[in-house]
């Protein structure tokens, strides 16, 4: 679920004496024996094989029975296809009980998943194909060309013969989750089952589940970590309720499909529950046991946390606040949302949370390191760098790892641990983990650019969002759209919307590095000048009114980019809820990311419309 949270900050130093060192934390209490999902998965399947185990978007419920019986033609055509024990096996299927039965069938075949979201840039699926060392994606229709040597095999694809489940032991790779890269690329982490079973114990034994089966919201991307919780609570019998895109973007939408299907959990990030709130809010007033939140993959804003404990004081939402890196299984800490100071909890039983000095000495404000069995194997293909994070741990018996996860924490007097912030360039922008290093390397392979930074900038209505800029190569041109394009073809959408704003240098501090506070205000998203077509027509005058109300702006010009006025993908959410509610205009987010224009936009959805 939620992540390494957030904010990208680093505490201010020199202020304040330094704490006083604190105890070394005890063990973290030996985890409870742990059942592989698969097998929990098949008692749940004799439990109660009619009961509903997916329900998709349109509500159409497939059974665990059916459930089962899919997964077992799957698994028994990828046996087909070559697949084996310990292979990696590429999924791209968009949200639909398919993707279920995708997941599924590959861990029956004692085989690891590799998520590969179809939104996302040919270049970055080939990079993580080639990457994951894959030669069988499941999916659906021809639409999409994968490198040579790669077949694809279709979720319905008829099974040739039965095949027997495969056991696999705990260490064997679940799934490989790509991760943003500093050096450009994405890197795989690979997690264990055995990794992935802990987890859901561990989150059982934490009172994070409710005892009676719950009704799930599938919220996340498959290919964000967050997504494992979610989906793997099938395993345990669960029933999983599917969100379409038009749902998680329209906040009346998700609210009437919860209360439609009388959901119980939901997870979402902070900055998705701004959005969401009052519309939510009101439907969980309205469900028969109210709304189990699981927040995270950022930091909660005080006046959220007030806000969310004052709704579970109500007995309306119950909000958890969950915290952990994908290097450590999704989530490695739990904290209730209660009382007025947002924390992230204490560690998860067996997961061991230390919070060390530069010395690697116990202290009472430092830097978390990991340790127990939910760690992860590492990064595919770079032993350098599995290294340099996961290092060995002076708080067991040799051989015992720890991971660095970069986050400054402050231990509290009852053990619970408040964020501080980052202690490197890696960031949360919208609950998505983002290394700067990645957007600037790839900006700088374009020919026009000599030099280029990213960063976060705080905007008072805006929020947070990604700038970048970048110093033109002698003779370049200084438009930002070749530069837009060369992103959107390299990255995926969350990191391919920023402001780009062309400096004549750097701003360099006295070491000779980037000085980052000295870099002034994009220029993208100053008012828009003179220059370039106004609206033409009703429809273009709707979106640029919708865009004027949610950036701020009392000027929008057809020709205008919407990312480039410094839009972000919640802020896409909030012009798709505003067309909907002026016009009845019903737009998918990718259309406002296919489409950041105005007038491209407009077009589209025009054609959209006469179709």
């Amino acid at each position: 679920m939620s992540k390494a949270p957030p904010d990208g900050s680093s505490p201010a130093r020199g202020t304040a004496p330094a704490p006083a060192p604190a105890p070394a934390p005890a063990p973290a209490p030996a985890p409870a024996p742990v059942r592989d999902l698969l097998q929990r998965f098949r008692e749940a399947v004799a439990r109660h094989p009619s009961r509903d185990a997916v329900v998709a978007a349109d509500g159409t419920a497939v059974s665990f029975g059916t459930l089962d019986g899919r997964v077992r033609r799957l698994s028994a055509a990828l046996v087909g296809a070559g697949v084996r024990p310990g292979q990696h096996v590429g999924v791209a299927l968009e949200r639909d009980p398919a993707l279920v039965v995708a997941l599924l069938a590959v861990w029956r075949t004692g085989a690891a998943y590799v998520p590969l979201d179809p939104a996302h840039p040919q270049a970055r699926l080939d990079h993580m194909t080639e990457d994951a060392g894959l030669t069988v994606v499941v999916a659906s229709g021809p639409d999409r060309a994968w490198p040579a040597g790669v077949r694809t095999v279709a979720p319905d694809a008829p099974a040739v013969f039965p095949v027997p489940e495969v056991p696999v032991p705990a260490d064997a790779p679940a799934y490989v989750i790509h991760t943003s890269g500093s050096t450009g690329r994405p890197k795989g982490v690979a997690v264990t089952r055995g990794a992935v079973a802990g987890l859901v114990t561990a989150l059982e034994e934490s009172g994070c589940y409710a005892e009676r089966p719950a009704r799930v919201a599938w919220n996340a991307s498959v290919s964000f970590d967050a997504s494992v919780q979610q989906w793997a609570r099938v395993c345990r019998g669960d029933t999983l309720l599917m969100l379409a895109e038009d749902q998680r973007a329209d906040p009346a939408a998700l609210a009437a499909h919860l209360l439609r299907q009388e959901a119980t959990d939901l997870d979402v990030t902070p900055s998705h529950w701004s959005v969401l709130r009052d519309r939510v809010a009101e439907a969980a007033e309205r469900l028969p046991h109210g709304l189990r939140l699981f927040v995270g993959g950022e930091a909660v804003p005080a006046p959220m946390w007030r806000d969310l404990a004052a709704l579970g004081a109500r007995g309306v939402v119950r909000a958890l606040n969950l915290y952990g890196p994908t290097e450590c299984t999704v989530d490695a800490t739990v904290g209730r949302v209660e009382g007025t100071e947002p924390h992230i909890g204490p560690a998860l039983p067996g997961v061991g949370a230390h919070v060390l000095d530069d010395a690697l000495r116990p202290a009472a404000e430092g830097e978390l390191y990991l340790t127990g069995p939910a760690l992860a194997l590492g990064y595919l293909r770079r032993t350098a760098l599995t290294a340099e994070r996961f290092t060995a741990s002076p708080f067991g018996p040799p051989g015992t790892r720890m991971y660095r996860t970069g986050d400054l924490v402050r231990r509290r007097a009852d053990g619970s641990l408040v964020h501080l912030g980052r202690v490197d360039h890696q960031v949360k922008v919208n609950g998505l983990r983002i290394e700067l290093g990645e957007i600037e390397t790839v900006l700088t392979e374009h020919q026009d650019v000599a030099a280029a930074v990213a960063v976060v900038r705080e905007h008072p209505r805006l929020g947070r969002g990604l700038a970048a800029y970048w110093v033109p190569a002698p003779g370049a041109d200084t438009d930002p759209e070749p530069l837009r394009r060369h992103l959107g073809t390299r990255l995926p959408a969350h990191m391919a919307q920023l402001t780009l704003t062309a400096l004549d240098r750097l701003p360099l501090g006295v070491g000779g590095k980037v000085d980052r506070a000295a870099l002034p205000e994009p220029a993208e998203r100053q008012e828009t000048g003179g220059a370039g077509a106004a609206p033409a027509d009703d429809l273009e005058t709707l979106i640029a009114g919708a865009w004027q109300k949610v950036l701020g702006r009392e000027r929008v010009l057809a020709t205008d980019d919407f990312f480039a006025l410094g839009g972000h993908s919640l802020l896409a959410l909030r012009v798709i809820a505003d067309l909907k509610k002026r016009r009845g205009v019903v737009i998918p987010t990718r259309m406002v990311y296919q489409h950041p224009r105005l007038r491209d936009l407009a077009r589209a959805i025009a054609d959209r419309s006469d179709h």
